[in-house]
């Protein structure tokens, strides 16, 4: 179904609610329901280079404003947030799946990094050393390092989305952003509150579509000079070889961040409340459907205590209500697609 109020929020010119106007479009599906929300435009290779320009542009209108004027604009854009969360949840339960009290709390989460990052961007401070000849000055001023790029993950596509653009803003640097292609609508409506609350068009654009496409091209480009990543392990070792062949103006290497994935364990020992083990262990594994990069994986119980442990834990997973997660008695929405579905499957029959 495609929700009236997503409709009413989302005012971004590259997203539709009637159809797809052409082949470009790709449609965002509703996470529960596998019916479409909405279509949005996949940038193609003309409209990066473009972005790339734009940004490269207003670099240097962004990084001449001090940085009162920047903290002040992130910190509109936190307002901004928190004003309209309840909508925002609800994009965010509808294309991500979360359940609505999930949503609401990412929602808070990724404003907090505005928050931080703006009081932050007041305290960029230079430094004066103590110099070795009494004829020198040394002084460290610490600027930009110009254009950057942001690769967002599905899972938590409004407060990665944030943590990354914040301390980039705040700092002055530009920023293009390439959302996951099952979460761009959060995405969206993110960077339109964000040019609302004052920064320049040219700071901050999105760049929705494929990773092999748009995402590579951003990481090649010589004028991209830090990216931001969250996303598979794989990926980032894509990433890595790709910066890694080329340097700054200034000889250093492009900066890469990438938050990949693992395998988290947890290990409890007999001297542990069995009840507070329960509770940890259904809300690390089973939070965001479990579509977490912190998602406990593997739980190892001391053998001793196993059986109360395993006893105790099957009857709390059996009170948690799967279901659509836009209802609020919904404690696990769905997982993100059917090829998640299809993978979860797999892992179960093979446990089988």
């Amino acid at each position: 179904m495609i929700y009236l109020e997503l409709q009413t929020l989302l005012k971004h010119p590259d997203i539709r609610f009637d159809a797809a106007p052409t082949e470009d479009y790709f449609v965002v599906d509703d996470a529960a329901t596998g019916q479409a929300l909405a279509w949005v435009k996949a940038s193609d290779q003309a409209e990066v280079e473009a972005a790339i320009a734009r940004s490269a542009i207003a670099q240097d209108q962004w990084q001449q404003q001090t940085a009162l004027a920047r903290a002040d604009i992130l910190l509109a854009w936190h307002q901004l947030i928190l004003q309209q969360r309840e909508g925002l949840a609800q994009i965010l339960t509808a294309e991500q799946g979360k359940s609505l009290a999930e949503a609401r709390g990412e929602i808070a989460y990724a404003a907090s990094f505005i928050r931080w990052f703006a009081e932050q961007a007041r305290r960029v401070d230079g430094s004066v050393l103590t110099p070795v000849q009494s004829q020198q000055r040394l002084i460290v001023l610490k600027q930009a390092i110009g254009v950057t790029a942001a690769i967002t993950p599905w899972n938590f596509p409004a407060a990665m989305i944030t943590r990354k653009i914040a301390p980039a803003l705040a700092v002055g640097c530009s920023m293009l952003v390439k959302p996951a292609e099952q979460t761009p609508l959060i995405a969206a409506q993110a960077v339109q509150m964000l040019w609302e609350a004052g920064v320049p068009h040219g700071a901050v654009q999105l760049l929705p579509g494929r990773g092999e496409t748009v995402g590579a091209q951003l990481s090649q480009d010589d004028r991209i000079q830090g990216i931001m990543f969250t996303g598979s392990t794989e990926v980032a070792k894509i990433l890595q070889k790709t910066v890694a062949k080329r340097l700054s103006p200034n000889g250093q290497p492009i900066p890469l961040i990438a938050e990949t994935g693992g395998q988290n364990a947890m290990i409890v020992d007999s001297s542990a409340l069995t009840e507070q083990v329960v509770l940890d262990v259904v809300s690390s594994a089973f939070d965001s459907a479990g579509q977490r990069c912190s998602a406990l994986r593997i739980l190892c119980v001391q053998e001793d205590s196993a059986a109360t442990v395993i006893k105790m834990l099957k009857g709390a997973m059996q009170q948690l209500i799967v279901g659509n997660p836009a209802i609020l008695k919904t404690d696990i929405g769905p997982v993100i697609d059917t090829e998640a579905k299809q993978t979860i499957d797999t892992h179960s029959k093979d446990e089988i």
